[in-house]
């Protein structure tokens, strides 16, 4: 018998022996079963406390890499659940996607939760496709920024404020000082540039499937998913489980891709929260942190 009807023999005792064993086999063990390993993204963007790091790219780097590099997936799932945060988290992990996405040739859906708005938003348009429930919160294409102003309770407790700095400018929209109008033109200025930067990304991500006039997709106004999908921003209402067993078939496994987590069962902090866990940490700070991150999602009724 000649060596390639030797290999052709013992090509087909592997092909009966893995066709017997198929029945019994775990479904991730099969060589034909469709994968599409799923990835949450859930928090507020970019604020931390110790306790419960923030959504970052340190954080979802690697889940994402793992991911997109897992063997047969034959696409990757987001599952989104965030009212916004840094613009600036929000991009770096858009682009970390985008990035994957075409490394790996795999398409890309996500699925909006509760809320995907503005920096939530900009992370599902890292998606080929957007779905959605009917009544999850989508949009809020803006820039929004806020602070406190205590100059008038410095002058009733007789309290001085006693500021030294370098740079005319350096002291721009201090809480302790009042506040100038030229500073908050300058601020304003500064969102704008970030705001037309959400605008080409999101035009660029949805291209002809926006639906409306810019005034109003661009306005920092948001929607529910049902409308979200007339005005283009969405594509579909759907659920993971039901939406995957219909494209891929219902034997798909949708594995989740996780951060690793520490002995107590938490997401690891970064390298800020750990050294602030050691050293006691700022209760202050603290404090300010979780009300920030209760007021992004209080914006959206949640």
């Amino acid at each position: 018998m000649a060596d390639q009807d030797i290999f052709e023999h013992l090509k087909q005792l592997f092909a009966s022996a893995r066709a017997a064993l198929r029945p019994i086999l775990p479904k991730r063990l099969r060589g034909d079963t469709p994968v599409v390993p799923v990835v949450r993204l859930s928090g507020v963007i970019g604020i931390s406390t110790p306790l419960k790091p923030g959504l970052t790219l340190a954080n979802v780097a690697r889940p994402l890499e793992r991911a997109f590099g897992m063997r047969r997936a034959r696409a990757v799932a987001l599952v989104i659940n965030s009212p916004g945060g840094s613009p600036v988290q929000s991009h770096l992990i858009y682009r970390r996607i985008r990035a994957l996405a075409a490394e790996h040739e795999r398409p890309v859906i996500a699925f909006a939760e509760d809320v995907a708005a503005s920096g939530g938003y900009m992370i599902a348009c890292a998606a080929d496709e957007i779905i959605c429930d009917p009544s999850s919160i989508v949009g809020s294409i803006g820039v929004v920024g806020g602070s406190f102003g205590f100059a008038k309770l410095m002058d009733k407790l007789g309290i001085e404020r006693r500021l030294y700095t370098s740079g005319e400018n350096k002291a721009m929209l201090d809480p302790f000082l009042p506040e100038k109008p030229e500073d908050v033109e300058r601020l304003k200025a500064v969102q704008q540039e970030i705001h037309e930067g959400f605008i080409d990304l999101v035009k660029g991500s949805r291209g002809a499937r926006l639906k409306g006039p810019e005034k109003t997709l661009f306005s920092g106004e948001y929607w529910t998913g049902s409308t979200a999908i007339g005005l283009g921003l969405a594509d579909g209402i759907g659920d993971l489980r039901t939406t995957l067993r219909a494209r891929f078939g219902d034997d798909v496994i949708t594995p989740l891709v996780s951060p690793a987590r520490s002995w107590f069962g938490r997401v690891q902090p970064g390298v800020s929260g750990l050294e602030r866990l050691l050293h006691g940490g700022n209760f202050a700070e603290d404090v300010i942190s979780a009300l920030e991150t209760r007021a992004h999602w209080a914006r959206y009724g949640l």
